[in-house]
């Protein structure tokens, strides 16, 4: 059977203590056997089974062994003895170890069974290991006694100490809350054994934090600890919380930990505004929704406790101001309601309220949570342009009114004191066409270009009101003419029509429909009256019938319609409107007769077809058309090549040099062209002769302004209406200058020491002028000089 020995070693006293502490916890009357021994054989069992029977001296019981963790000591660590009764002393018995830690952590002496433990045990890292051992022969190698299984136990000392694994910690407690309100719970943790002795009870306590907070010291538990904590005087703590084990006792190992704690914020505040009077000024022309200040009210509070709402609640703007509250800000932005006007109201006082929109029912003691400002706001007088009275103008007119015909009066006035004159103009972009005129002072809208309801029958344009005073200020304002439809426009057929007879027609057989547009627009509606014209109201071969409705039917009055007699017959037809007054128009249809089958499908309408003479072939023809395209190019290329030829620069010296004057598009006749102009007129224009002689064969190119004006206007009073005639007149003719800016010189000029420039006076003497002064001007004047100069009466020029 398996003994035990009890250590020895006096080295190992500490070892030795402890074992012997833990030798009377030993149970002495437990079997050997356990569960992991080896199995018995069959006459084992049998042996077993007799001695269950008889009483059996035991040697010693045994199944662990129990060692102190943390051994600082430099030898290894006695753990206990193992022993066989059938060791006899004399080394035969040779011990095996095997198991969790054998010869790594624990080995033993295999002669005298002697266990120790060769590393540094730790009870948190293992707390237990399970060994095995074997008594064997040393000799032969055979197991003298069946294995058996023992435990070793790591007993446990106090090393750790206790730890917040979670820390450090932040909370948060509303402010203002009352003595005892829960904070936080701290945890901490000591890796001690906590069944043996008090090596894992841990103690809390507050280390900073005081009068504050306080702490549970079994749960860890923060509580507030003084009333009325207020975060506007103090917001963050820091507190220190200390967890000690064995209880808290002298000795014991300690951890801490830090809570930082905030205050969160209440309303309990109430919001004033810093100042009682603001003052402030917006300009009359401020557009509505500006912004014309702004105020707020203070609150200590953060958050939604100092949210702020701001409303006006007396003041005699109130239809005038609106006030809005800033969501990010909490300020009041005081903005324009209505326009303003500086001659109305130069003042305005308003009362102001700020208020938190969520209380605290618990804290409305502190109130009232609202308070009020009075603002004064003063208007500033600004220069404004003119204003229109109506804002809009709609005007209806007839197409045929005359030009100069005032159709409406525009009229603006200058809302300021000052009351400054108005000047009227239209803005030219809205009118291109310069269809109307606006009178400058008056504001009299007229026409200035006849209306045509055909081309243009709406006309959106902008009169613009400029004060005298202050050209910048400029207002405006929509005017809609409409242009009424009067009977201008006669009726006309809807498209060219054509029709065809064929030559085996009875009478009475329709030959065409026609139709009719106007584009007039009467309100009553188109209706159009057709008949033949007058010339041919006895027509002896077609008659006309009017459908009612708009068109009409072309029938034959007669048959036996032959081409060869005619191929071609011309109907007028009258058209009139019933506007008015009536108008009618003229148009022709064509019939053609021509020749058809039984069925009336036409066959052919040409009385005589054209046909190529047998005898000219097609490529007869192609021949004499090229001989006449070469015959042409050779022709212009003549005509070209004398073109090119250089004029000769012999001038005959008996010859007369004349320099003649012509319009820049005229050739002109020469000396024989006695119509161009009359060169007297150029010498002494005083001399000349009143007469104008006029161009036969052109016409002149300006003419007399006179021919645009009548003599009626000439003697009509109304001046205005006169000018704006002409003006219309003078913008129709692209190619007359503006009449008044046309200036005409007829007189060069006399008196001065250089005389006439011109060289037309060369010709009023028929002496010879010499040039033989050139010849001293030098080499730039030599080719001038042999040209002009004195030359042999013989000779050539050169």
């Amino acid at each position: 059977m398996w003994t035990s020995g009890r250590m020895s070693n006096a080295k190992n006293l500490l070892g030795l203590g402890m074992s012997l502490y833990f030798w009377g916890l030993m149970d002495l009357t437990t079997t050997v056997l356990s569960g992991s021994a080896r199995p018995l054989t069959e006459g084992q069992e049998d042996n077993l089974s007799d001695k269950l029977h008889q009483r059996m001296k035991r040697s010693w019981v045994w199944n662990q062994f129990f060692v102190l963790e943390e051994y600082t000591g430099t030898d290894p660590l006695y753990v206990g003895k193992l022993h066989s009764d059938m060791d006899r002393g004399d080394g035969s018995i040779k011990y095996i170890l095997s198991g969790e830690g054998a010869g790594i952590v624990f080995t033993i002496d295999d002669t005298t069974g002697d266990i120790h433990a060769i590393q540094r045990l730790d009870r948190e890292e293992r707390s237990q290991y399970t060994l095995r051992a074997q008594a064997l022969d040393r000799r032969t190698g055979r197991p003298m006694e069946p294995e058996s299984e023992f435990i070793i136990k790591i007993q446990d000392i106090n090393d750790n100490e206790p730890k917040f694994l979670d820390g450090p910690y932040v909370a948060s407690v509303p402010e203002m809350s009352p003595v005892g309100t829960s904070v936080i719970q701290v945890t901490a943790t000591d890796a001690d054994d906590p069944t043996y002795g008090n090596s894992a009870r841990v103690v809390y306590s507050i280390l900073q934090g005081q009068p504050y907070f306080s702490v549970d010291s079994r749960t860890g538990l923060i509580r507030t600890a003084l009333m009325n904590m207020d975060r506007e005087a103090k917001e963050y703590y820091e507190v220190i919380i200390q967890a000690k084990d064995m209880g808290g006792q002298l000795g014991g190992l300690a951890g801490t930990t830090t809570v930082n704690v905030t205050l969160s914020d209440v309303n309990d505040n109430p919001p004033r505004f810093p100042q009682k009077h603001y003052q402030m000024s917006v300009l009359e022309s401020a557009p509505v929704s500006s912004t014309v200040g702004r105020v707020v009210a203070k609150d200590l509070d953060e958050g939604i406790n100092a949210e702020m709402k701001y409303s006006l609640v007396d003041g005699d703007g109130l239809d005038v101001f609106d006030i809005n509250t800033d969501p990010n800000y909490q300020v009041g932005i005081i903005t324009v309601r209505k326009p303003l006007s500086f001659e109305s109201k130069k003042s305005y006082t308003l009362k102001v309220e700020g208020a938190n929109p969520h209380l605290e029912m618990r804290f409305l003691n502190l109130g009232p949570f609202r308070d009020t400002t009075t603002v004064h706001i003063t208007v500033e007088d600004v220069d404004e342009p003119p204003v229109f009275e109506p804002s809009f103008y709609f005007v209806e007119v007839p197409e045929d009114v005359e030009i100069g015909t005032t159709i409406q009066t525009i009229i603006a006035k200058d809302p300021d004191v000052t009351n400054n004159s108005i000047r009227y103009s239209i803005d030219r972009s809205s009118d291109p066409g310069r269809f109307f005129y606006v009178d400058i002072t008056s504001g009299a809208l007229m026409t200035a270009r006849p209306l045509d309801r055909e081309d243009v029958s709406w006309h959106n344009i902008t009169v613009l009101a400029m004060e005298l005073n202050n050209p910048s200020q400029v207002g405006s304002v929509s005017v809609t003419v409409k242009v009424l439809d009067v009977n201008d426009n006669a009726p006309e057929f809807a498209r060219f029509y054509e029709a065809f007879v064929c030559e085996n027609a009875k009478a009475g057989q329709l030959i065409q429909t026609v139709s009719a547009i106007d584009r007039d627009d009467p309100q009553d509606g188109q209706h159009f009256y057709y008949s033949l014209a007058p010339e041919a109201a006895n027509n002896p071969n077609f008659t006309l019938r009017d459908n009612q409705d708009n068109t009409a039917w072309i029938l034959t009055r007669r048959s036996g319609f032959r081409q060869h007699e005619q191929n071609t017959f011309y109907l007028p037809i009258l058209i009139s409107d019933n506007g008015r007054p009536v108008l009618s128009s003229t148009g022709t249809l064509t019939v053609h007769v021509c020749s058809c089958d039984e069925d009336g499908m036409v066959m052919s309408c040409n009385a005589d077809a054209y046909v190529l003479p047998v005898s000219l072939s097609r490529g007869a023809l192609i021949a004499i058309l090229a001989c006449i395209f070469v015959l042409l190019v050779l022709v212009l290329l003549i005509l070209s090549m004398r073109r090119q030829r250089k004029q000769p620069y012999i001038i005959d010296e008996e010859e007369n040099i004349h320099e003649n004057i012509v319009r820049y598009d005229d050739e002109g006749g020469g000396e024989e062209d006695t119509e161009a102009f009359d060169i007297a007129a150029m010498w002494n224009p005083r001399e000349a002769q009143l007469v104008v002689k006029n161009r036969q064969d052109m016409l002149p190119e300006i003419e007399s302004l006179s021919r645009y004006v009548p003599q009626a206007c000439v003697m009509d009073n109304n001046v205005h209406n006169y000018v704006l005639a002409k003006l219309y007149e003078a913008d129709m003719d692209l190619w007359a200058p503006p009449f008044d800016s046309l200036q005409t010189y007829m007189f060069e000029g006399n008196g001065s020491v250089a005389e006439s420039l011109s060289s037309l006076q060369s010709v009023t003497t028929d002496s010879d002028q010499s040039y033989d002064y050139l010849t001293d001007w030098g080499p730039r004047f030599k080719k001038l000089a042999e040209m002009y100069g004195a030359t042999d009466s013989n000779g050539a020029l050169w």
